[in-house]
């Protein structure tokens, strides 16, 4: 973790201004996004906002994750999408009360979920790879700089990731606005860069972060294989990644904000000439 550079205020003074002075992290609270979790976003490219789900929730939520990955132990690193089309516990978490409301204070009241990834770590494994996220058919990057804001993932933490090489997301703050990339050759490295931030997180915690951040699990020395579950949120005219299009009977059972959410939407023929309808926030 990093260590706050001491100031010119007593010991006192600070733990009154922030009682966890001595650790930098980009804490926020569950609900609407704030101004000062909109000035920490922008200026680290990520949030942490803990205590999302409860311990039954995660029980619940990482026992459908086994079965989206087939309830077998994890050979590889792996990502498979559209989980909540099969199962309640993951199809909940995409309008969560304590998420959603931020996604929108960021993006505004258009976007739609891009993609759903369930990501498993296999026990005692190693998957060092330092990246942005985006596509690999045409960089994000190249688009513009600063590197915009295309996908915004709400990562949750389904097994616990409070120590140190238990698969935990490390993350260079601000580098999403970094007009230079991450040396390649410390792209394979655990400890990459002097500035990097260990995220040391409790199962239930909600990781959300900017596309253009450099980041890179760690090493998980745990016993069992770890599991997170990636919610990406994107511009409507994105084209989905985890699916071609959403199951339709999926679509006909959801609720409304759900199925708008998904991107189902009839689109004009010139795409988006009309606009798009509005998503059904309750307010």
């Amino acid at each position: 973790m990093m260590d706050a550079v001491k100031t010119g205020l007593d010991d006192a003074a600070g733990s009154a201004m922030n009682p966890q002075h001595l650790e930098l992290t980009p804490l926020a609270q569950p609900g609407p996004l704030t101004e000062m979790e909109r000035f920490m976003f922008e200026c680290w490219g990520y949030l942490l906002v803990p205590d999302v789900l409860s311990q039954a929730e995660c029980d619940e939520t990482l026992e459908a994750a086994k079965r989206v990955h087939g309830s077998q132990p994890a050979e590889k690193f792996k990502q498979l999408g559209r989980g909540f089309e099969t199962e309640p516990a993951i199809e909940r978490l995409m309008d969560h009360p304590a998420v959603l409301p931020k996604v929108r204070g960021i993006y505004g009241d258009r976007f739609v979920l891009q993609a759903a990834w369930c990501t498993v770590m296999p026990a005692n494994s190693e998957h060092s790879s330092w990246h942005q996220d985006g596509s690999s058919a045409y960089d994000y990057k190249d688009v513009s700089y600063p590197l915009p804001l295309l996908q915004l993932r709400a990562s949750y933490a389904l097994t616990d990731q409070s120590e140190l090489n238990t698969g935990n997301m490390i993350m260079i703050p601000g580098s999403h606005r970094s007009p230079v990339p991450l040396p390649k050759a410390a792209r394979k490295q655990v400890y990459a860069s002097p500035i990097q931030h260990i995220l040391r997180v409790k199962r239930g915690s909600v990781l959300l972060f900017h596309n253009g951040v450099w980041h890179s699990p760690m090493p998980s020395l745990l016993p069992y294989d770890r599991y997170n579950m990636h919610f990406i949120y994107s511009p409507p005219w994105v084209r989905l990644a985890d699916r071609q299009a959403t199951d339709p009977a999926w679509l006909a059972r959801t609720t409304p904000l759900r199925r708008a959410l998904a991107g189902d939407f009839a689109r004009p023929d010139a795409p988006f000439g009309g606009g798009m309808p509005v998503i059904p926030f309750e307010d």
